[in-house]
C-alpha cells in the first residue's frame, strides 16, 4: 500500500530519532574508538621496528664473528709466510712472499676497521632499540588505560545501543528507497547526523535560519516533502515531533 506523504515523514522522523539517540550514546565514547586503534597501529608499527633492529643486530654481531675470522686467518698466514721467507732461494720467491704477508696485512687492517664500524653500529642500533622498546611499554600502558575506559563505557551502553539499531533496522523498513537515499546522503554530510529537522521558533531547527510564514503552513500540511533552502534538510513541523 502506497504510503502517505504523512507516513513518509512521519516514518523519517522516527528513524532519524532513533539515529540520533545512537549519536549520542557514541558521542560519549567520544575520540577514545579512534584513540585505540591508532595506540594498536602505532604498537604494530614499533614492534616490527624492533623486530628488525633485532635482524641488523645479529647481522652484525654475525659480521663481527666472521671478520674476526678472517683475521685469525690472516694471522697464520702471515706466520706461514714468514716461515717460508727464511727458505728463499732467491729474490723473486723473497718478493713474492713478501707481497703475500703485505697482502693479509692490509686484509686485517681492513677486517679491523669493519669491526669497529660495525660496533659503532651496534651502539646505535641499540640505543634506538632501548628507546623504541621504552616507546612501545608506555605505548601499552596507554592503550591498556584507554582499552580499559572503552570498555567500562561500551559495557554500560551497549545494551542501550544494541536495542536501538535494531529499533533503527526496523524503522529502516518503514521508509521508501528513494527517501532513504536522501536521507543517508544528508546524514554523511552534516557532523551531528541530523538529516530531518523541525521547526522551533519559526526557524529551521538544523540550520536555525528563519522559515517564511507560507512554508511554514505548507509544512503542517503534510501534503509533500519540504526540504529547507538553506540546509537542504527535511523539514517537519512541531507535532510530528513531538510524536516521539
Amino acid at each position: 500500500m502506497e504510503q502517505t506523504v504523512e507516513q513518509k515523514l512521519q516514518a523519517l522522523w522516527s528513524l532519524q530519532t532513533v539515529h540520533t539517540k545512537i549519536d549520542k550514546i557514541r558521542q560519549v565514547r567520544g575520540e577514545l574508538p579512534i584513540e585505540v586503534a591508532d595506540l594498536e597501529d602505532e604498537i604494530a608499527g614499533l614492534e616490527t621496528r624492533l623486530e628488525k633492529i633485532r635482524v641488523d643486530l645479529d647481522d652484525l654481531e654475525d659480521s663481527i664473528v666472521k671478520r674476526k675470522n678472517m683475521i685469525k686467518d690472516a694471522q697464520s698466514a702471515i706466520k706461514k709466510y714468514e716461515g717460508q721467507l727464511n727458505e728463499v732461494k732467491n729474490n723473486r720467491e723473497y718478493d713474492a712472499i713478501s707481497k703475500e704477508i703485505e697482502i693479509q696485512g692490509l686484509e686485517i687492517q681492513v677486517c679491523e676497521k669493519r669491526i669497529k664500524e660495525a660496533e659503532f653500529e651496534i651502539k646505535n642500533k641499540t640505543e634506538g632499540y632501548d628507546k623504541t622498546l621504552s616507546n612501545l611499554d608506555f605505548n601499552k600502558a596507554e592503550l591498556a588505560v584507554k582499552q580499559n575506559e572503552l570498555e567500562t563505557i561500551t559495557s554500560e551502553t551497549q545494551i542501550e545501543e544494541d536495542a536501538l539499531l535494531t529499533k533503527a533496522e526496523d524503522a529502516t523498513k518503514h521508509n521508501e528507497e528513494r527517501l532513504l537515499k536522501v536521507y543517508n546522503r544528508l546524514r554523511n554530510s552534516y557532523r551531528n547526523g541530523l538529516a530531518v529537522v523541525s521547526i522551533e521558533r519559526d526557524s529551521c531547527s538544523g540550520c536555525h535560519n528563519k522559515i517564511p510564514p507560507q512554508l511554514q503552513s505548507e509544512i503542517r500540511q503534510r501534503k509533500k516533502i519540504i526540504i529547507c533552502e538553506h540546509c537542504g534538510r527535511v523539514l517537519v513541523d512541531e507535532e510530528i515531533a513531538s510524536e516521539d
